[in-house]
């Protein structure tokens, strides 16, 4: 066993990154080949792989530079002292606006100098006396008319803390400001607020590994850690923007170059069976085909004899059949015994999505679980996981004869809880 963890990575290689969808697709999904060197790294299908990714160059230095730092500036972090710029590229979550940051704004915003209080002593006066000033204006008889320059208290004129006031006061507008802004686009935001670096970090989000779950069997791969991943890209506020780690190993990780900080994630339950007589279904569109083409990979070097059903699916045929080849290969020697496969977008079919296909094949699914199939579903967990779940739900209720409550206790307690072969890996 090594001991190399998200607190004391491995520095590995990445050697391949080539792109799995086509040229002509409106996604960017990449197989990334990782080399695990003499790390004593080991693995197993099912598990997966953490990677610890770094801002970009660029916008570290358009954020010291919009800050009026230089980035030599010393600060205090979660793991010690460390210069800003190194802070910002390696400890802290840039990319991103927080919450927490937002929140600790208030002091920011409170008003210095003496508290003065406007009170309308009659409708024809049209000036007031603060101390040695004498304000004049012109009243319209409307009580939330009060001169443009002098405001009672409680009534905001700076638009920076009204916005601040309207997000932290505002459950979904917080949440709606946060999702397509970094600290780039809030600096724009709030032109007047100035921090010292310590200031700055101080409620900025601690920079997190991301999980990717291990496309690869460490037998049919040995020293090497395969990954499926979907690029995500995107255009917010004027800027070209992306998903922090896969931006890092599209664009910014070198190849060929040990410099990508890693380390295993073992799963205790996202397993095969073991006995490899036990038939599986596998669900898994999009990138969630990754763990399934490891159990495919290892039940084959196995010499597994139970039977392999996989539910895959994505945009197009044409653009998005991923690891075709591969499976097709698999389709053709016997090694998959039923492939099903749903386009969402592809103009020579109906839209269908996984869970139409299982709807479709509920007979034959409830015939493969009553002989005890393990049963797996890998992928979005807010839309299709749910979706696929519920589908289950139908199947046990219309094939198993069940009550709607039984083939949801089915389903959730025993399959699930108490004979564990229900199994997800959502995200």
């Amino acid at each position: 066993m090594s001991d190399w963890s998200s607190k004391n990575p491995y520095l590995g290689v990445m050697s391949e990154k080539p792109l799995l969808t086509s040229t002509a697709s409106t996604k960017e999904t990449r197989h990334m080949v990782m080399q695990l060197g003499d790390s004593g790294l080991t693995y197993k299908a099912g598990d997966a792989l953490g990677i610890i990714p770094e801002n970009p160059q660029e916008l570290v230095e358009d954020l010291l530079g919009l800050l009026g730092f230089s980035g030599d500036e010393l600060v205090e972090t979660h793991v010690g002292e460390a210069d800003l710029r190194n802070a910002l590229t390696h400890k802290f979550e840039v990319h991103r606006l927080c919450k927490k940051f937002i929140n600790g704004l208030g002091h920011k915003f409170v008003v210095s100098g003496p508290e003065v209080t406007v009170r309308l002593v009659g409708r024809t006066r049209t000036s007031l006396s603060t101390g040695e000033n004498t304000l004049s204006w012109d009243w319209s008889g409307d009580e939330d008319d009060y001169p443009s320059d002098f405001l009672p208290v409680g009534v905001s004129s700076d638009p920076a803390r009204e916005l601040w006031e309207g997000l932290v006061n505002d459950a979904k507008a917080m949440e709606d400001y946060l999702w397509s802004r970094d600290y780039i686009d809030f600096l724009a935001d709030f032109p007047s607020l100035s921090f010292t670096p310590q200031e700055f970090v101080d409620n900025l989000d601690r920079l997190k590994p991301r999980l990717y779950s291990i496309a690869s069997s460490p037998d049919a791969h040995p020293g090497a850690v395969e990954l499926t991943v979907a690029i995500v890209r995107y255009h917010h506020h004027g800027r070209e923007k992306g998903g922090l780690c896969t931006i890092y190993m599209a664009d910014h990780a070198a190849l060929n170059d040990a410099s990508i900080p890693m380390f295993m994630s073992p799963t205790r339950s996202f397993v095969l069976p073991a006995d490899g007589s036990t038939d599986i279904i596998m669900v898994g569109p999009g990138t969630g085909i990754a763990p399934f083409r490891a159990f495919l990979e290892q039940r084959e070097f196995d010499g597994a004899t139970g039977r392999n059903w996989l539910f895959f699916g994505d945009r197009t045929e044409a653009d998005e059949y991923l690891y075709r080849d591969e499976l097709e290969a698999w389709r053709k020697s016997g090694h998959i015994d039923k492939l099903d496969l749903a386009w969402s977008r592809d103009p020579n079919v109906p839209k269908t999505y996984v869970q139409n296909l299982m709807a479709k094949h509920g007979e034959e699914i409830w015939q493969w679980i009553e002989t005890g199939a393990y049963f797996y579903v890998c992928g979005d967990k807010n839309y299709m996981a749910k979706d696929v779940h519920q589908t289950l739900i139908d199947i046990a209720e219309q094939y198993g004869g069940m009550s709607p409550d039984d083939a949801k206790e089915f389903i959730e307690k025993r399959m699930m809880k108490e004979e564990k072969r229900y199994l997800r890996d959502v995200y």
